[in-house]
C-alpha cells in the first residue's frame, strides 16, 4: 500500500486517475447493489461494503494502521480478529495495487463503461479479481461469525481505549462498525451470496465485453 502512494504522491496525473477509478467503482458499487440498499435488512451492510471498501477516500491513516497489526494487535485483540484484520490487509494491498494499475489504463478524462472496460482488460489479472472477491468473503464470513460470539464483541468494546492509545482508533472504529453491522442482519449468508455472485459475474461480463450494452449506460449491466 506505501509504495502504490509514494507512486501516486510523485505522480499527480496517475494520482488523479486512480481517483477518478475509485469514483466511478464506488458510483458503480451504488448502481450494482440498488435493492440491497433499498432492503431494511441489508441496507447497512451494504453501506459498509459502499463505504469502507469501495469508498473513494484516502485510507492511508487506516491502511497504515492494518500494517502494524502485528505485534501490536497481538497484545490487544483477540487471536481471531487479528487473523481477521491480517486477511483485510491483504485485501486493501491487492486493491490498491489494482487500482494503481487501473489509474495507469483508463482514458483520460472522467471514467465512463467504455473506458473502464478498456482499462480492465488492458490490465487483466483475472487470478487477482478472483483473489480480492475470495479476500473480501473471507473477511465477511469472519465477522459474521464473530457476530455470534457476545464475548468476542465485549472484550473488542473493551479494546477501545487500549486501542486509542496504542494508536489504532480507525482499525478499532472499523472492527465495531463490522461488527454492529453484520449482527444487525442476523445472519449474512445471503446477502454474501448475492454480493460474490454479482462480482465474479461482474468480473467474467468485464473481460469479455467488447462494447456498452447500451449507449446512454454508465456502469456495468451483465446478465
Amino acid at each position: 500500500m506505501d509504495e502504490q502512494r509514494v507512486q501516486r504522491a510523485a505522480d499527480p496525473v496517475l494520482a488523479a486517475r486512480v481517483h477518478a477509478v475509485k469514483h466511478y467503482q464506488h458510483e458503480r458499487f451504488q448502481h450494482t447493489y440498488a435493492d440491497l440498499l433499498a432492503q431494511p435488512r441489508y441496507a447497512k451492510a451494504t453501506r459498509f461494503f459502499l463505504e469502507e471498501l469501495y469508498g473513494p477516500v484516502d485510507f492511508t491513516r487506516r491502511d497504515t494502521q492494518f500494517k502494524r497489526v502485528v505485534p501490536a494487535l497481538v497484545r490487544l485483540f483477540p487471536r481471531e480478529v487479528v487473523l481477521t484484520v491480517q486477511t483485510l490487509g491483504e485485501l486493501h494491498a491487492l486493491s490498491e495495487e489494482l487500482d494503481s494499475a487501473m489509474g495507469r489504463a483508463v482514458p483520460a478524462g472522467p471514467v465512463d463503461l467504455a473506458g473502464y472496460i478498456a482499462a480492465w482488460q488492458a490490465v487483466g489479472r483475472p487470478a487477482d479479481r478472483e483473489a480480492q472477491i475470495v479476500l473480501m468473503r473471507r473477511v465477511a464470513d469472519a465477522l459474521d461469525v464473530y457476530t455470534r460470539n457476545p464475548l468476542l464483541r465485549h472484550s473488542l468494546r473493551l479494546m477501545r481505549t487500549p486501542a486509542r492509545l496504542a494508536g489504532l482508533p480507525e482499525l478499532q472504529a472499523f472492527l465495531e462498525a463490522g461488527f454492529d453491522t453484520f449482527g444487525a442482519m442476523h445472519g449474512a449468508k445471503d446477502f454474501l451470496d448475492t454480493v460474490v455472485g454479482r462480482e465474479r459475474a461482474l468480473a467474467a461480463w468485464l473481460f469479455a465485453a467488447s462494447v456498452p450494452p447500451q449507449v446512454d449506460s454508465r456502469f456495468p449491466v451483465p446478465a
